[in-house]
């Protein structure tokens, strides 16, 4: 009997178990796929160049300082309304040892009572009645409580020889200053010529009391008036026919 030994041939079989096994052709494989996958992974967690990271910065330090600058323009002009047009409330007497405090009785004809919620320009006024003094003046504004004669009133005036009277508290309207009676104070200034000229003294007070209010409520020069700018009448004379003298005044109250 013959027996021969036949070797199988790996080939021949079926078995993927009895396949021999290929370490270089493995290790090939490994080596192939590898770079791509391992390359792609680090180029996604590349750092960003210094000059995108640099441009970055400068942005936001632009943005920021924008918004900072932003913030401090829109409190500054709140900060500027609110000084120039806030409501800063009249106070009902001005409480200096220059101002004699006589105030009118309360009447529908001189000082009604009318509140005045906010100051927002002063009215120079002349008497109109030329060598007449501040307490004269006071009189008749006073004498229409019982005389009804019409309405009339100041919260103050200016004598020949520059003493103030304070007639109405500025909480109050006056009747003196037309459709700007509601948020103005208004000053009566005496003078001894036809011609409605002050005195040194009467202008001399005239500025000091200006400067004051002006102060009290954050007023500009634009904010004094002549009765003549709120309706057309030739009053104060004198500084109506003489606009360089009304600039030379109010150039002094805030000089």
């Amino acid at each position: 009997m013959n027996c021969k030994y036949q070797e199988k041939n790996p080939s021949d079989s079926t078995d993927t178990n009895d396949q021999p096994y290929n370490i270089d052709s493995v290790s090939q494989n490994v080596r192939n796929d590898s770079p791509d996958e391992f390359g792609w992974h680090i180029s996604s967690c590349k750092p960003k160049p210094q000059w995108k990271i640099a441009r970055q910065r400068s942005l936001r330090r632009r943005i920021t300082a924008f918004l900072s600058g932003g913030i401090v323009l829109l409190l500054l002009v709140l900060l500027i309304h609110y000084f120039r047009f806030g409501s800063v409330q009249p106070v009902p007497l001005l409480n200096e040892d220059w101002v004699t405090i006589s105030l009118l009785p309360e009447n529908q004809y001189s000082r009604p009572g009318i509140r005045i919620n906010q100051i927002n320009a002063v009215v120079v006024h002349y008497v109109g009645n030329p060598g007449t003094t501040a307490d004269e003046n006071r009189s008749y504004f006073a004498g229409l409580a019982t005389s009804g004669a019409t309405y009339a009133s100041s919260h103050f005036i200016i004598g020949l020889d520059g003493e103030i009277l304070q007639c109405v508290p500025m909480d109050e309207v006056a009747y003196c200053s037309n459709n700007r009676n509601y948020d103005t104070i208004s000053i009566e200034c005496c003078h001894p010529g036809e011609d409605g000229a002050f005195t040194y003294e009467t202008y001399s007070s005239l500025v000091r009391l200006l400067r004051t209010l002006c102060q009290m409520y954050h007023l500009t020069e634009e904010d004094i008036l002549r009765h003549y700018d709120v309706s057309g009448k030739s009053c104060p004379l004198y500084y109506v026919e003489h606009e360089d003298a009304w600039e030379q005044l109010k150039k002094d109250v805030f000089s």
